[in-house]
C-alpha cells in the first residue's frame, strides 16, 4: 500500500501547503514533478489491477494477428497501440506507459482548469488513479481525453468541439459516447443547435463504432443482468458532490458554460441513483458512473470557498478524501488484485 499513500501524501501535502487564491501559485514545478510521478506509477505497474491479465492476453493476441483482425474486436485505438508496439518489438509495459501519459495529461489539464488543482488531484487519487487508471485502462485513457474535453468547454469551448475529443476517447472506449449527452446543452450556442450537433455526433459514433457491437453490449450488460459490485459506491460517490453543487449552486459563482455543465452532471448522477434502483444491470450503470467522476473534481476543490473556509475546508476534503481511499484499499471486496503494489522498476 505504500506506493499509493506516498502518492496520496503528496498531493494531501500540496494541497495543505498551497497558499489561498486559485491556480498553482508558485508551485507548478512541484505539480508538473506530481504529474510524472503519477505516469510513472500507472504506467510502470506490474501485475496490479483486475483486468491485468485480461490486457496481457490482448498484447500477446495482437502479435499473433494482422491489424484488421484486431480492429474487428472494438476499441480500435486501443488495439492499434497493442498491434503497433508488439510489431516493434517492444514490451507490454510501453503500452500501459502511453495509456497512463494520456490519461494523466487529461487529467492534469482538467485540474488545473479548477479554482485549486492541487485539492482537484488530489480527489482523484483514491479512486480515479488508483482504482480505474490502474485497472480499466481503455476506459481510462477514454475518461483522460473526456477530462482533457471538459476543460476546453470550461474555457468556451463548443459542443461540436467537445463531440471531436469524444470521438477519439471512443476509440479507446466506446462508452465514451455517453459523455456527449453530458454537455448537450452547455455552451453559447443555440439550444436546438446544441441538440441536432449531439444527435448527429451520436448517429455517426454509433455507425462507425458501436451497431456491430451492439446486441452482443446488451446481451452482456442486460440481457444476463451482469452485477458490478462497486456500481452502488461510485454512484454514491457522485450523489455527495451533485448534492453540494445543486444546494449551493449560487455560492460556486462560475460562469454560465461551466454551472450548466456541472449542472447536466449533477442531474446526471441523480438520473443514475434511480436507475441503479430500477435497471437489472448495474454493470451498465457502473461504466456510465465513471464518466462523472470528473464531478468530484470540480465541486469538491471548491469546497474551501463555498462551504467551509480557506484551510479548514481543505482540511475537510483531504479527510474526505483519505477515508474514501483507506476504506478502498482495507475493504473493497477486489483490492487484492491492487495489492501489493509492484512497478517494473523494481519488480
Amino acid at each position: 500500500m505504500l506506493v499509493y499513500w506516498l502518492l496520496f501524501a503528496f498531493f494531501a501535502i500540496g494541497s495543505l501547503l498551497r497558499r489561498s487564491g486559485t491556480g498553482l501559485g508558485a508551485e507548478p514545478y512541484f505539480f508538473t514533478f506530481g504529474a510524472v510521478l503519477l505516469v510513472l506509477a500507472i504506467g510502470l505497474r506490474f501485475e496490479v489491477g483486475g483486468d491485468w491479465g485480461a490486457y496481457q492476453r490482448m498484447f500477446a493476441m495482437a502479435g499473433l494477428r494482422d491489424l484488421d483482425q484486431m480492429m474487428l474486436l472494438g476499441d480500435p485505438a486501443y488495439h492499434l497501440l497493442d498491434w503497433s508496439v508488439q510489431q516493434l518489438e517492444w514490451p507490454f509495459w510501453v503500452v500501459n506507459l502511453m495509456c497512463a501519459t494520456i490519461f494523466t495529461y487529461g487529467l492534469v489539464r482538467f485540474a488545473r482548469e479548477q479554482d485549486d488543482p492541487w485539492l482537484a488531484l488530489l480527489i482523484a487519487i483514491p479512486y480515479l488513479v488508483i482504482v480505474v487508471s490502474m485497472g480499466y485502462t481503455r476506459q481510462a485513457v477514454a475518461i483522460g481525453i473526456i477530462m482533457a474535453g471538459l476543460a476546453a468547454v470550461q474555457r468556451g469551448a463548443s459542443v461540436f468541439r467537445f463531440a471531436v475529443y469524444v470521438a477519439v476517447a471512443a476509440l479507446f472506449h466506446k462508452t465514451a459516447v455517453v459523455a456527449l449527452l453530458l454537455v448537450a446543452l452547455t455552451g453559447r450556442r443555440n439550444a436546438v443547435v446544441n441538440l441536432l450537433v449531439i444527435a448527429a455526433g451520436v448517429m455517426l459514433l454509433y455507425d462507425s463504432l458501436l451497431q456491430d457491437s451492439m446486441s452482443k453490449l446488451m446481451n452482456n450488460y442486460v440481457a444476463q443482468r451482469y452485477t458490478s459490485q462497486g456500481a452502488t459506491i461510485r454512484v454514491a460517490m457522485s450523489i455527495v458532490p451533485a448534492a453540494l453543487f445543486m444546494l449551493r449552486r449560487r455560492a460556486f459563482s462560475l460562469t454560465k458554460e461551466s454551472d450548466q455543465l456541472w449542472r447536466n452532471f449533477s442531474i446526471a448522477a441523480l438520473i443514475l441513483l434511480v436507475a441503479l434502483v430500477a435497471m437489472p444491470s448495474s454493470t451498465a450503470i457502473d461504466r456510465i458512473a465513471l464518466y462523472l467522476l470528473p464531478l468530484q473534481m470540480a465541486v469538491l476543490s471548491r469546497v474551501p470557498r463555498v462551504l467551509l473556509a480557506g484551510q479548514a475546508g481543505r482540511l475537510l476534503v483531504v479527510s474526505y478524501a483519505l477515508a474514501i481511499e483507506f476504506v478502498w484499499l482495507n475493504f473493497a471486496d477486489n483490492s487484492n488484485y491492487w495489492l501489493p503494489y509492484k512497478n517494473y522498476l523494481w519488480a
